[in-house]
């Protein structure tokens, strides 16, 4: 039996082996037919059904939610494989009929299944997307329009674009994806949500994605190194209520401010110095500094207080103007945060492709062993990576506390997946040495652009989390099988 995952340089070889030993390989558990037109038709047709008996069922009201998403789900599954199996059948007699030899007919199925591998991260999306789909259409009435079946057809044929014409990027497949997808997320709820595009809403996306953005910088640049920084959340939290707290105290607030970020900077120092000399344990190294960062300065900010974990005093104004919605910049009403953002993204990208530095860095999480022939110290890197994660995270909390007015230890709990999920989705590796700031920046904005058209349409944060799960999957899948990642693993 030959492999079906070996490289198209090997079938050849494969079917050598096949006509030496007079056997045809069977097609396994998922029939994959020779026509790409046949399978597309099969898909299609076994969508179009199994969307039908969705409608049916809900029509019949006796059925659970639950029930038809099942039998749907089911339906339609079953129907790709029954027709799958037919198209085989019938292109295996259509092969004898033309005397098609054994290794002929083994060639045949190994290019079928190679088109089945390229396109998996394909079907993966397309088909979270039409889970979703159904899953919003079962539980929010309000959603079962035709405005919003159109919608997500339009969704699935852009989604198929972007797959199909981003094979021609050798880099940066993911981040076209990304831009198209997010594009697109605009027109269609440009569409579905009225006012979406009115300069508040536009205002109030750009300042949550300037938080989660500077909040992301230090998750991009560890994982960069093939590192991740769990303490992130806990250190916004921990400086949130720090801040105020030094300032209630009559520290004057510039001063207590660049404390915070000293800090912070402080946290990720014992974080990248504990993970480098504990290789391979960043995870828990980081979990667990957070936690000790959070629960110490709880202890130290409630003591003589019965409201641990908060801190009321007077945000001053100057912060205040520099995060809060109705912040001015130059007199115009645009959050002055936002500017610290885009100042920021561009100061990374540029940093990061164009100098020395950022070259050794995406060197070091290539590959460490080679790094380390040239000359490249990967224990300064490694710490200093952390130490940038520690100062943005500490900046992160600080600026929610001029948006927010109030201090509140729990103020950095979202960011603990969002930073991942957006440096995931904007298609930066987690295994190190592929990707960059600015695919982070397109993830935070796809994040951003969905949490908002989430919760035009009623949406709660618990569907956003299964909602950005689904998205992370096949964007894992994407990179994963990037020619750089299977190199490294």
């Amino acid at each position: 039996m030959v492999d079906p995952k070996m490289p198209d340089t090997q079938i050849d070889q494969a079917v050598g082996a096949a006509e030496k030993n007079g056997r045809r390989s069977s097609f396994g558990i998922l029939p994959i037919p020779q026509s790409r037109f046949v399978i597309w038709v099969n898909i299609a047709l076994s969508l179009v059904i199994g969307t039908i008996g969705f409608g049916v069922g809900f029509g019949e009201g006796y059925l659970s939610a639950q029930q038809v998403i099942l039998f749907g789900v089911v339906t339609a599954a079953l129907l790709f494989l029954l027709l799958n199996y037919i198209a085989i059948i019938f292109e295996d007699r259509a092969a004898a009929a033309d005397g098609e030899t054994e290794a002929e007919a083994e060639h045949r199925r190994l290019r079928s299944r190679t088109l089945w591998r390229n396109n998996i991260v394909m079907v993966l999306a397309m088909s979270a997307l039409l889970i979703l789909y159904l899953l919003l259409t079962a539980s929010i009435e309000e959603f079962r329009s035709i405005k919003n079946l159109i919608a997500f057809l339009v969704l699935e044929l852009i989604l198929l674009f972007a797959f199909k014409v981003s094979g021609y990027f050798a880099s940066g497949r993911s981040a076209f994806i990304g831009l198209i997808v997010l594009g697109a997320l605009i027109v269609i709820s440009a569409f579905s949500i009225e006012g979406f595009l009115s300069a508040p809403n536009v205002r109030a996306i750009l300042l949550f994605a300037a938080f989660l953005g500077i909040a992301s910088v230090g998750q991009t640049m560890v994982a960069l190194l093939g590192g991740l920084d769990l303490s992130i959340p806990f250190v916004i939290g921990a400086a949130n209520i720090a801040l105020l707290s030094l300032i209630t105290a009559g520290v004057p607030s510039y001063v207590a401010f660049g404390f915070i970020l000293v800090l912070g900077g402080a946290v990720g120092f014992l974080n990248g110095l504990m993970s480098y000399r504990l290789q391979g344990q960043a995870l828990i190294v980081t979990l667990g500094t957070g936690f000790a960062v959070a629960g110490f300065t709880q202890i130290m900010t409630s003591i003589g207080s019965k409201f641990a974990g908060n801190v009321f005093g007077v945000v001053p104004g100057w912060l205040s103007n520099l995060a809060a919605m109705n912040g001015r910049f130059f007199g115009m009403k645009f959050p002055p945060t936002i500017v610290i953002w885009i100042v920021i993204a561009i100061v990374m990208i540029v940093g990061l492709r164009m100098t020395s530095w950022g070259r050794n860095l995406y060197a070091l999480g290539g590959n460490r062993g080679a790094a380390k022939l040239l000359g490249i110290s990967e224990l300064k890197y490694w710490v200093a990576c952390y130490v940038i994660s520690g100062v943005f995270a500490a900046l992160t909390g600080a600026l929610l506390l001029g948006w927010s007015g109030g201090a509140f230890i729990g103020v950095g709990d979202p960011y603990l997946f969002t930073t991942l999920a957006a440096v995931v989705i904007g298609g930066t590796s987690l295994l190190g040495g592929n990707g960059g700031y600015g695919f982070t920046v397109i993830g935070v904005l796809v994040l951003q652009v969905l949490t908002s058209f989430l919760l035009g349409i009623g949406l709660q944060y618990e569907w956003q989390q299964f909602i950005f799960g689904l998205l992370i999957l096949p964007m894992v899948a994407l990179y994963g099988r990037s020619p750089h990642i299977r190199a490294t693993v």
